[in-house]
């Protein structure tokens, strides 16, 4: 679904003789979460070489970089941006030299108190380089010279509000950390070869599989999780009575991979299981089930086994744009939607045809892709949707178009039926949505369905907040 767009993805080794190497295979996993910049910093315990830039991983990154980036220490991001416009500047890991010595750090997620932060330090002489809410921790983690490291970082984190799933680089730490609400995956993994092997952390369990690394564990909402020479050591930041999780549904819905297992749940096998509760709830007389891929796949298919219906792949996909977001900007996003996905007129003409997607935001694909299958010769259309209606933008690190371009949040079913042109609409609702995972449903953030900001969202608040 074109019309959402990612949020950031995280790679981080310790203890790899080519970390760097390492680390541009784990972001070329985790591609799928952010395209429009990438970036790697690595430390040999003095110096800590990095080079980020706009573009996917295998443009930004060669050889002869790769080379110059060779420690057994690194970090690497990849980004879409959801806060601080997409630009060379706003690009990650974020590289210090302060007080405490060399730093870097990589984000996933946005800080809802980052114009309020911002400002504060900005009056006590603090220069900031970029748009981005993700230096301010930098600035905090700097100014606090007199506590020790460990204490240091946890005075840091409790300040920060929001979505902040984060990797920090020092010359002899990787430090992963979750905010209290684990709205963002991370996880723990390790590859074991050599005498103690290598410790790695990223957003989604896939980048394990190419690297060869097991799954160990997701990070704790919480958690600060230090690993050294002597292995991983975990300490909280707050108390335990401070963690309430709010893990995002839509990582399971669109985002993660399906292959990746994220929030304890395989990312496949929920979407199938939600492709069955659709179908067990639709008495719709149809004659086919398709997908709008790649992340409807899943869904179609639980769908097909509940229903009987047989499924069939009616849309061709284009792989070699990538997802729709390699460009942010709206008319190059346009262009994008018209060349991603073909109909195979021989599987729909004459046929009616149920059209499992994942979501519909502003409705104008959607409308799109409706009208190419009448188009082929689809005698019926009927949209089926993986979740509810969005009707509230997201402030947790999701680039959701502002409220007033939602088209849920002033229409009705019937009306976005309508004004996509398809025979039947229906979506899955709230609970039969959320019995599909496999944790309690309030441990999950449904803000874009139902308005219910657990962390309160200053007035105001947008992704170009701090370019004003």
């Amino acid at each position: 679904m074109p019309e959402i767009r990612e949020n950031c993805g995280l790679f981080g080794v310790f203890g790899h003789p080519d970390a760097a190497q390492l680390t541009y295979y784990g972001l070329f996993a985790l591609q799928h979460r952010g395209q429009e910049a990438a970036g790697i910093a690595t430390t040999d315990a003095r110096d800590m070489p990095s080079y980020r830039a706009l573009g996917l991983v295998d443009k930004v990154f060669d050889s002869h970089r790769l080379e110059m980036l060779r420690n057994p220490l690194a970090i690497g991001h990849i980004r879409y941006s959801t806060t601080g416009s997409s630009t060379a500047v706003n690009t990650q890991p974020l590289v210090v030299d302060c007080v405490r010595g060399k730093l870097a750090v990589a984000h996933n997620g946005n800080l809802t108190n980052s114009l309020e932060l911002r400002r504060r330090y900005e009056r006590t002489g603090s220069i900031f380089q970029s748009s981005m809410d993700s230096e301010i921790i930098m600035h905090i983690l700097a100014g606090e010279s007199d506590r020790d490291d460990l204490e240091n970082y946890k005075h840091c984190l409790r300040k920060l509000e929001g979505a902040f799933s984060l990797l920090f680089l020092t010359t002899r730490e990787l430090i992963a950390v979750r905010d209290p609400q684990g709205y963002r995956p991370l996880s723990l993994g390790r590859i074991r070869s050599g005498l103690f092997g290598t410790w790695v952390v990223a957003s989604e369990t896939c980048a394990f599989d190419l690297v060869g690394a097991d799954f160990v564990r997701d990070i704790e909402p919480g958690e600060i999780l230090l690993i050294d020479a002597q292995g991983p050591h975990s300490e909280r930041f707050v108390d335990e009575s401070q963690v309430h999780r709010q893990h995002c549904i839509f990582e399971h819905i669109y985002f993660a991979r399906p292959d990746s297992v994220i929030f304890g749940d395989n990312v496949h096998e929920v979407r199938r299981r939600i492709g069955r509760r659709m179908a067990a709830a639709d008495d719709v007389e149809a004659d086919i089930v398709m997908p709008v891929p790649d992340s409807g796949n899943s869904a179609a298919m639980g769908y097909s086994r509940e229903s009987g219906l047989p499924f069939e792949m009616g849309f061709v996909r284009n792989h070699y744009i990538g997802r729709m977001f390699i460009e942010p900007e709206q008319a190059r996003r346009d262009v994008g939607v018209r060349i991603k996905l073909n109909v195979i007129r021989e599987v729909v003409r004459g046929k009616r045809v149920v059209v499992v997607d994942d979501s519909i935001v502003r409705g104008t694909t959607c409308r799109g892709r409706v009208n190419a299958l009448k188009a082929a010769g689809a005698k019926e259309v009927h949209m089926r949707v993986s979740c509810p209606p969005i009707r509230h933008p997201c402030h947790y690190g999701i680039d959701f178009p502002t409220k007033t371009e939602l088209v849920a949040a002033k229409h009705s079913v019937e009306e976005i039926r309508g004004f996509i042109g398809a025979t039947t609409l229906k979506y899955l609702g709230r609970d039969e949505m959320l019995s599909c995972v496999s944790r309690p449903g309030q441990d999950y953030c449904t803000a874009c369905f139902d308005g219910s900001y657990f962390v309160e969202i200053p007035e105001g608040q947008t992704k170009t907040v701090l370019e004003r």
